[in-house]
C-alpha cells in the first residue's frame, strides 16, 4: 500500500471553487428558502471539481490529504454552510466507495473520473437496514433519514448487517430504485435537502457491496485506511471552522456599521472582550485541528494505523471544535442583536450552525467514551465506528 497522497491538484480545486463562489453566495438565500439547492448552485459545485476531492488519484480524482480537505471544506462552508455540508458528505462517500469497491463495481460507477463521468453517492451509515442473501447479491430492506444531497445524487449508500454472521455490509444502488420521501422541514441546514428514503427487497449485486469493517482499500493510498469515522471527522471539523470564520467576519462588518451611533453596544468594553474571546476560540480550534491531523497524516504515511489514543484525540478534537464554534455563534448572535433576527446571512448561518451540532459525531456518547479512555478507565478498549468496545 502506498503512503499518504498529497495532491498536486489542490490549487486547481481551490481555483475552481473561487471561480464559482459568486454564484454560491448569490443563491444562498434562495437555497435556504426552497430547502434545496438551485440548479445554478448545483451546476456551480459540479464545475468546481469538489466532488472529486476524495476519489483515488489513480482513477482521476484528487485524493486530497486530510489537511487539504479541511481547508477545502472550510472554504466552501464559509460561502454557504448548507453547500459545505453537502459537498463534505458527498465527496467523502463518493471517494470511499471508489476506494473499497472491487474492480467490477469501479468500472461501472467510475468509468472516467477525469472527464467527470462517475457516480455521485449520498447516504449515511448510522441507521441500519437488513440484508438477506440472494443469488449474485443481497436484498436490502429499510428506511433511512438525513441523506444530505439527495437531489444531487445518482446513487445511494446504506449499511445493513447480514444476520447469519453479523457482518456489516455497505451497499450501493441507484437512487431511482428507492422511494424518496420529501419530508425536510427543519430549522437549519435547510438547503441540504436531507430527506428520507425507503426500499423493500431491493436487489444489490455483489459488485456494489463491500464489508464496512475492511481496513484495506482496493484502490488508493493510505488516506483510505483511516476508517469511515475518522475520514468523516475531517470534513466536519473543516465545516465548523468555515462557519465560525464567516460568522465572526459578518459580526466585524456589522460592528463597523454600528460603531459611533448613540448607545451602540459594539462600543463597549464588554463587546471588545467577548469578541476577543470568540476570536481566541476560533483560532485555537484551527490550531488543534491542524495539530491532530498533521500527527495523523505522519502516522498513516508511514503505513501505521492510528493508535487508540490518536483515534480518541481525533474524536475529542472534532467535538471540541464543534462546540467551540457553537459558542462563537452564540457570541455573534448576542452582539448582532436584532440584525440576527432578520432573514439574511447571520440568521441563516446561526440556524445552520446549530443544526450541524446535532450530528452524531459530536454527540454526548462519543464525548463520554473519549473521557472514559483518556481517564485510564478503559485501557484495553478500542474504537469500532463511534463505539468504544472492550
Amino acid at each position: 500500500m502506498s503512503g499518504l497522497h498529497v495532491s498536486d491538484e489542490f490549487d486547481t480545486v481551490i481555483a475552481g471553487l473561487d471561480a464559482v463562489s459568486p454564484i454560491i453566495l448569490a443563491n444562498a438565500d434562495t437555497n435556504d428558502e426552497q430547502a434545496g439547492l438551485t440548479k445554478e448552485t448545483i451546476k456551480a459545485v459540479h464545475e468546481s471539481g469538489i466532488f472529486k476531492a476524495s476519489i483515488p488519484h489513480e482513477l482521476g480524482g484528487y485524493e486530497l490529504s486530510p489537511t487539504q480537505l479541511i481547508e477545502l471544506i472550510a472554504k466552501v462552508s464559509y460561502l454557504d454552510a448548507s453547500v459545505g455540508w453537502i459537498c463534505n458528505a458527498m465527496q467523502t462517500i463518493t471517494g470511499s466507495t471508489a476506494a473499497f469497491l472491487g474492480q467490477e463495481g469501479v468500472e461501472e460507477l467510475y468509468p472516467d473520473v477525469a472527464n467527470d463521468q462517475f457516480a455521485l453517492v449520498a447516504g449515511q451509515g448510522t441507521r441500519f437496514g437488513t440484508a438477506t442473501r440472494a443469488e449474485g447479491g443481497f436484498l436490502l430492506t429499510g428506511q433511512w433519514s438525513f441523506v444530505s444531497g439527495m437531489a444531487l445524487a445518482s446513487h445511494l449508500l446504506a449499511v445493513a448487517p447480514y444476520e447469519p454472521t453479523g457482518q456489516l455490509l455497505v451497499l450501493i444502488f441507484p437512487k431511482s430504485e428507492v422511494t424518496v420521501v420529501d419530508n425536510w422541514d427543519v430549522m437549519g441546514l435547510r438547503a441540504t435537502g436531507s430527506i428520507d428514503y425507503h426500499c423493500e427487497n431491493l436487489f444489490v449485486p455483489d459488485s456494489r457491496i463491500y464489508d464496512l469493517s475492511t481496513a484495506k482499500p482496493r484502490i488508493g493510498g493510505a488516506f483510505y485506511e483511516l476508517g469511515s469515522t475518522n475520514t468523516t471527522s475531517i470534513g466536519h471539523a473543516g465545516w465548523a471552522l468555515g462557519v465560525g470564520t464567516r460568522m465572526l467576519d459578518e459580526m466585524k462588518k456589522l460592528a463597523e456599521v454600528k460603531t459611533g451611533h448613540p448607545g451602540a453596544a459594539v462600543d463597549t468594553s464588554q463587546f471588545y472582550a467577548e469578541y476577543a474571546q470568540a476570536e481566541a476560540k476560533l483560532r485555537s480550534s484551527v490550531a488543534w485541528t491542524r495539530e491532530v491531523w498533521q500527527s495523523n497524516e505522519a502516522t498513516v504515511d508511514k503505513g501505521d494505523p492510528l493508535s487508540t489514543e490518536q483515534q480518541t484525540t481525533t474524536k475529542l478534537m472534532q467535538i471540541h471544535v464543534t462546540t467551540s464554534i457553537q459558542e462563537v455563534g452564540l457570541t455573534v448572535y448576542k452582539w448582532a442583536a436584532t440584525a440576527a433576527l432578520r432573514r439574511g446571512d447571520l440568521q441563516r448561518f446561526f440556524r445552520d450552525l446549530h443544526a450541524g451540532t446535532q450530528h452524531v459525531t459530536s454527540g454526548p456518547v462519543v464525548l463520554q467514551n473519549c473521557g472514559k479512555w483518556l481517564s485510564g478507565l478503559a485501557p484495553t478498549a478500542h474504537w469500532e465506528f463511534m463505539r468504544l468496545l472492550g
